[in-house]
Order: C-alpha cells, then sequence, then structure tokens
C-alpha cells in the first residue's frame, strides 16, 4: 500500500506541475506577437499537455486504487470533499485543452491577465486536497 500511496503522491506533483505550467505558457501566448514564437510556445504547449494527461491516468487510478481496494476515507466526509476536489482539477485539465485548441485556431480573446488569475486556480484545488487529506475535518 505505501508504494502505491508514495506513486501516487508522485504522479499527483507532476500532474500539477502541468497544472501550473500549461497556464503559464497561455499567458505568453497571450501577449506573444511574433509568429516564430508563437509557435515555439504552441509546441510546448502541446507537449505539456500530452504529458499532463499521460501522468494524469495513472495518478487517478492509484488514488482510486487507495480508496476502492485498500478502503482509505471509505465512508469518510473527507474524502467525498477531495473527490469533489478532484473533480473540478480535471474540468479545469480538460479546459486547458480546449483553450489551447483555441490558441493553436488562433481564435484566442482573452488576455493575459485573465490567464494570470485563471492559472491560481489549481493552487486552491491543491490547498483544499491536502488539507482535507491531512486534517480529515470530517
Amino acid at each position: 500500500m505505501l508504494w502505491i500511496k508514495s506513486l501516487h503522491i508522485v504522479l499527483i506533483a507532476s500532474w500539477f506541475a502541468g497544472l501550473f505550467y500549461l497556464p503559464r505558457i497561455f499567458v505568453n501566448l497571450a501577449m506573444e506577437k511574433d509568429a516564430a514564437a508563437i509557435q515555439r510556445l504552441l509546441l510546448m504547449a502541446r507537449k505539456l499537455f500530452r504529458f499532463m494527461t499521460f501522468i494524469a491516468v495513472p495518478a487517478l487510478a492509484c488514488g482510486l486504487w487507495l480508496w476502492l481496494v485498500v478502503g482509505i476515507g471509505r465512508g469518510q466526509g473527507w474524502l467525498h470533499a477531495k473527490l469533489g476536489i478532484v473533480v473540478l482539477l480535471i474540468i479545469y485539465h480538460a479546459y486547458c485543452g480546449r483553450l489551447l485548441r483555441t490558441f493553436q485556431r488562433g481564435e484566442n480573446t482573452r488576455s493575459d491577465k485573465w490567464y494570470r488569475m485563471f492559472n491560481e486556480l489549481p493552487v486552491l484545488g491543491l490547498l483544499g486536497a491536502t488539507l482535507l487529506v491531512v486534517i480529515k475535518p470530517f
């Protein structure tokens, strides 16, 4: 069980690295005017999105294993709240993919300031999930 828990933590940390960095690339894309720089940033964004999607699958699978097979948090309110946060983070991830496609089509209408604020949302998710797992308030 400790191997799965350790793997889950490492994979989640890797997924969050992508959730933090991809919107920063969007900030730069929203500000950039040079076509070559835009293409370079789009390449970086595509590769990062592919990597973070690849990492998210086993990260979530390890979490499901810990919950459904090992029984961590089964029937406890903190886990249900954490699962709600996880669902919101999956939606955020998918929305990042949608935003990336918007940039690829050259149809972005949002400002770099909007992306700066959007970039902070996973921090709230990480904070909430971590507090729930460590403190187990209910």
